[in-house]
Order: C-alpha cells, then structure tokens, then sequence
C-alpha cells in the first residue's frame, strides 16, 4: 500500500473551550466489512482519539452487532447507531458525546445496484448540538449525484445549526457529486490540509474519496489521513483495511 507524506503538525485534542465551545476529533474510515486486520483497526481508532467515529462498510451480515461492538469496545467507544439498518455506514462515539437521538436511513434503491444508506444523529458535547451523518456513496455516478443531493436534504433535515458528514464518495474532488457538497459544506482538508491526503491507494494515482465535511459555522482546525498521529504506524495503516482514515479536529460553537 503507498502512503503519501504527512503535512504539519499533531493536531489539536477534545477539549471545552472557555467559550463553551468544543473542539472535537472526528474520524472517518471504511473499515472493509471488518475482514482484515481488526487488532490493527482497532490501534489505529484508539490512537486517534476521536469523539465521533464515521464508519463505512460496517459489517452487514451474520452477528453483525455483535462484530461492530467487539470493535467500539476495543477502541473506547460506543455504538451510536447503523451497521446492517443503514445498508453499511455506522457511527460510534466516546462516551463525551450525550445521545439526543439517532435514525438509520435507507435510500431508493437502483435495480442491479447496492442499496445504501445513511447512519444519522444529533449529538451534544457539553453545550455544542451537532448533527451527524456517515456515508457511502454509490459506484454508478449518476446515482451517487442523486445521493449527494439526498445528503444535503438530510442534513437540513436535522434541524440543527451545526452538522458534519463524512464518509467514502467514491469520487474525488474533481468530480461532481463531491462538488455538489463543497458548494454547500466545508470540505475540511481543503479548509485546512493536516497529515496525508490520499485516502484510497489502490489506484494510480492515489485518490482523495474519503472526505468530511462541516456546515459554514463549524471551524475547521485540521484534517487529513492521521499518518503521523503518535500510535499509528504505517504497518497498522496496511493491515487494517484497504482504505485510509481521516481525522479531523473541528470547534463547534455552542448551540
């Protein structure tokens, strides 16, 4: 697997600011259905340290609850919501997020096509509210456009100021459908590159189609692949999945 080069410094951790005010890490990671290395995913997500954990490909089949549990309690956290009722995406969280309510979300379905979906919430950290989607979009562009517009909707659908998504686009910042978000969200490593920024290395070049992204009131403090982040080797990185993480650390204003 080719890891590119990381830029910048550690980035900053979970803290309350004196605002009330939050900075939080989130990361966003498809994690292949949990068929490789899950001792390396497991290092990897601890390391990072995040408040939210966006996940793809969750497991979808047999014991799957019990398979995406196995690796939230491996890694200090929690399942919020998703996995097979999202058709694959999932959220996790630390134990600092406080609930306030969760919806899976299935989308039309193409004939010939995978079903997705969406894994929503609202969360709280202290006085910040923030919505919360985790995505995987489709293989077929014209699909995955439609999708992207359904994600926008949903995310207006939260009823919150404050909303982040992230997830696999399969598509890089070229293309239209992730052009569709950027018009609307913050694309946060475009916002403020940190660490590495290819997150799928198997083509050639490596691509960017992993990505989060944040309504205009969030501030942006760093994102990107977390290779430098004390805890993660590039070993782990090849052994966990055959995608890369990204790590953001966003401040949310209070609610």
């Amino acid at each position: 697997m080719l890891i590119g080069m990381a830029t910048s410094t550690l980035l900053p951790n979970s803290r309350t600011e004196s605002d009330g005010s939050v900075v939080i890490r989130v990361l966003s990671y498809n994690i292949r259905s949990m068929r490789d290395d899950t001792d390396a995913l497991a290092r990897i997500i601890t390391a990072c340290a995040p408040d939210l954990v966006l996940v793809q490909e969750a497991p979808r089949f047999f014991r799957w609850r019990k398979k995406l549990a196995r690796l939230a309690a491996a890694s200090g956290q929690v399942i919020l919501t998703g996995g097979a009722t999202a058709a694959g995406p999932a959220i996790l969280c630390s134990l600092r997020a406080t609930v306030e309510r969760t919806e899976d979300v299935l989308l039309p379905l193409t004939p010939g096509l995978h079903r997705r979906g969406f894994a929503t919430g609202v969360v709280r950290f202290g006085g910040a509210r923030l919505g919360v989607i985790s995505c995987h979009l489709s293989l077929d562009g014209k699909e995955r456009y439609d999708q992207g517009g359904l994600l926008l909707d949903r995310l207006a659908g939260l009823g919150v100021e404050h909303a982040i998504a992230g997830g696999d686009l399969n598509e890089g910042p070229g293309g239209p459908t992730f052009g569709l978000l950027s018009a609307s969200l913050q694309d946060c490593r475009a916002v403020a590159p940190w660490g590495g920024e290819t997150t799928w290395p198997h083509s050639a070049p490596p691509r960017r189609i992993d990505a989060v992204f944040a309504t205009k009131g969030i501030e942006v403090l760093g994102c990107g692949v977390p290779l430098d982040q004390p805890g993660v080797t590039r070993a782990d990185l090849t052994a966990a999945t055959d995608h890369l993480p990204v790590l953001a650390a966003l401040r949310v204003p209070v609610a």
